[in-house]
């Protein structure tokens, strides 16, 4: 989808300038602490939950998961990257004039919607199971991160395809425990990512968004 993901790092960036990423392993056990406690633990989950209030027409709890979400970005880069892909995906609907129209008007009640709140929203519209878009999800995440690190490290394309392997092998294990986690054990918590992304906000010389 063409909504500027690629622009983004998700704190990679200030990790690699840090010293914290430097080579293949150190970009493999970022972006798997990411995907194991951040992803796996908060947004899979959060976005099976947004998927079934879309299906049954829960749009107060849509929104307000929406709300949630937003609320949990850790920094002023990673709250403008939700919200601006949000908004390009949500135009970029618009501008296909092929979806239903009281979809397009579900998701215009929003000002501001996320990325999360449209793509759930979308992948609920077309009827793909919470298993298969929580995969898509996740997998796409860790296709963008792995270019952002192919280009950041630097890295060759042997070891981004090394990587993309190696995280595409552990998705499934996590889509299945992310479907089985209560609301009450959601958790993104992982300082160190968080002090990444604020600390990339004053970072000198850049490539990326966040």
């Amino acid at each position: 989808m063409p909504v500027g993901a690629y622009s983004y790092s998700q704190g990679l960036e200030w990790a690699i300038e840090a010293g914290t990423v430097k080579d293949e392993a150190g970009a493999l056990r970022w972006m798997g602490d990411q995907l194991e406690w951040n992803l796996g633990r908060y947004e899979a989950p959060l976005l099976a939950r947004m998927m079934d209030a879309w299906r049954v027409g829960a749009d107060d709890t849509a929104r307000e998961l929406d709300e949630r979400y937003l609320a949990s970005r850790e920094s002023a880069e990673l709250r403008a990257e939700t919200l601006q892909m949000g908004h390009s995906l949500r135009r970029l609907l618009a501008d296909l004039r092929e979806l239903p129209p009281e979809f397009v008007a579900q998701i215009a009640v929003s000002p501001a919607p996320t990325f999360m709140f449209v793509w759930s929203g979308l992948a609920a519209i077309w009827k793909i199971s919470p298993p298969d878009a929580m995969t898509a999800w996740l997998w796409s995440w860790a296709e963008n991160q792995t270019m952002a690190a192919l280009k950041a490290v630097p890295l060759g394309q042997a070891a981004g395809q090394r990587i993309l392997l190696e995280l595409g092998g552990r998705i499934p294990a996590i889509v299945e425990r992310a479907l089985d986690t209560a609301d009450d054990d959601f958790s993104n918590f992982a300082p160190g990512f968080a002090i990444a992304c604020a600390r990339h906000e004053t970072q000198y010389s850049r490539l990326f968004r966040s």
